[in-house]
């Protein structure tokens, strides 16, 4: 094989993505605890930044289709947008420690109970076996279940339960009133209670199937979790980065940024140090210079995408925000992106963490991008929001005979009533997503 050996002249498209172009993109999908994050960094390092109050612009949809845009400075406000107060309370773990205190055990006793106490779970299930609590405290597992015994006396009524049923014994056990029908049910026909396989228990027991339905009341309104009392996680606050106001059917959409620090140039300190003539420092302040205009430019671009997002949304889903959540509509990222002139990608990194705050809450952006199922209205066909149907199956069951409560396909044969087409699969599917059990499940006996 010859080998040739020269020069020769290629022309290719290449496209280079800058570091200023990939963080101007990274910068557009941070959520607002990340982008304040990343400023406070920023200012951090660059001298020439200065973190202050914030600058909200306004856009206006009104019903008749117009857009108005306007801008409002918002004055420096001492006051915090959230005032979060710290709050102690008792754990489970203080609240058994506080008890056991007061009576006379052993060195052993103590040890165990400690090991026991602090191996219960947030709701006060144990989650170690008395083997093993046996084993670390060099114990005999007759001693490990006898200061068991010990915590399933102490309150709340059924902490330190093994599972479900225990809980739900220790509870009845200390109730004088409760029937004895109760008793049987959960000591013997737990599984079968719990699975509604009710007549089976009507026919073991010999009783009738309103009976068993007091009894299944009774239970209910004992706890199935007797440590969550104590067990409280603090707060998730959600804020927002769009509030959409309404009056007179004109919707309003605004950047919310209180919560963000708003960036100055640090003009005296850039004076300042200008008047030296070394070199490396005026190298320096071109270079924080450009660092800041950058981050300007990246924020105003920022905003800019997402109000037009916002807009774009409120224009799409204009029912939503105006009758509320049931009239949630289809729509796709791509839809968007068509209607603003960005790329669909743009529009994912844009709702990426974000949130809407309108008269029916807060919502993610995300969840207004909702999958579309087959309607009929007379000739024409269009898509019913996946949401949307959630929705009316939850009327539909909220509203059921509870004595004849609605099966599947009753449900679909109600949905074509509305000019729906979903297949009975489809509702099972729907209802298992919002936690509603099937029809046989849901019966009650008088």
């Amino acid at each position: 094989m010859d080998l040739k050996f020269g020069l020769y002249q290629q022309q290719t498209l290449k496209l280079s993505m800058t570091q200023e172009l990939k963080q101007a993109i990274e910068l557009l999908q941070y959520s607002t605890q990340e982008l304040t994050s990343f400023l406070e960094a920023k200012a951090t390092e660059n001298p020439l930044i200065q973190l202050e109050n914030t600058n909200i612009k306004y856009i206006d949809i009104r019903n008749d289709g117009s857009k108005k845009s306007r801008s409002k400075v918002k004055e420096r406000d001492d006051k915090q947008w959230i005032d979060q107060i710290s709050q102690t309370s008792m754990s489970l773990q203080d609240y058994l420690f506080i008890q056991i205190s007061l009576k006379t055990l052993s060195k052993d006793e103590k040890r165990t109970l400690t090991q026991l106490i602090y191996n219960l779970d947030a709701n006060g299930y144990l989650t170690i076996s008395l083997e093993e609590a046996a084993r670390i405290c060099g114990l005999t597992i007759e001693m490990a279940d006898q200061c068991l015994k010990l915590i399933h006396n102490l309150e709340p009524a059924g902490v330190g339960a093994r599972n479900l049923k225990e809980c739900l014994l220790l509870q009845i056990n200390r109730k004088a009133d409760c029937p004895q029908i109760v008793k049987d049910i959960v000591v013997n026909y737990f599984n079968e209670f719990a699975e509604k396989k009710w007549k089976v228990i009507s026919h073991e027991l010999d009783v009738q199937m309103n009976e068993i339905q007091k009894a299944a009341d009774y239970i209910k309104k004992l706890e199935p979790r007797p440590g969550s009392a104590y067990h409280k996680e603090q707060p998730q606050y959600i804020v927002p980065d769009l509030i959409v106001t309404i009056e007179n059917d004109n919707i309003e959409v605004s950047l919310f940024q209180k919560h963000l620090p708003n960036v100055q140039f640090q003009k005296d300190y850039y004076t300042k140090m200008s008047a030296y003539k070394d070199q490396q420092v005026k190298h320096f302040l071109k270079e924080k210079t450009k660092d800041y205009q950058w981050i300007m430019k990246s924020l105003q671009q920022r905003n800019e995408t997402l109000l037009k997002v916002g807009m774009a949304i409120i224009e799409k889903q204009f029912d939503f925000f105006l009758k509320g959540p049931a009239y949630l509509k289809p729509l796709t990222m791509k839809e968007v992106s068509q209607e603003i002139g960005i790329h669909e990608s743009t529009v994912s990194r844009a709702v990426r963490e974000k949130y809407i705050q309108t008269p029916f809450g807060t919502y993610e952006l995300r969840y207004f991008f909702s999958a579309g199922l087959m309607k009929t209205t007379g000739e024409e066909e269009e898509q019913a929001s996946a949401f949307q149907v959630k929705t009316m199956i939850a009327n539909f069951i909220e509203k059921e005979n509870k004595l004849k409560p609605l099966s599947d396909q009753l449900i679909v044969d109600k949905l074509k009533n509305h000019g729906i087409v979903v297949s009975r699969r489809t509702i099972a599917k729907y209802r298992e997503q919002l936690k509603i059990p099937s029809s046989a499940k849901r019966k009650r006996y008088g």
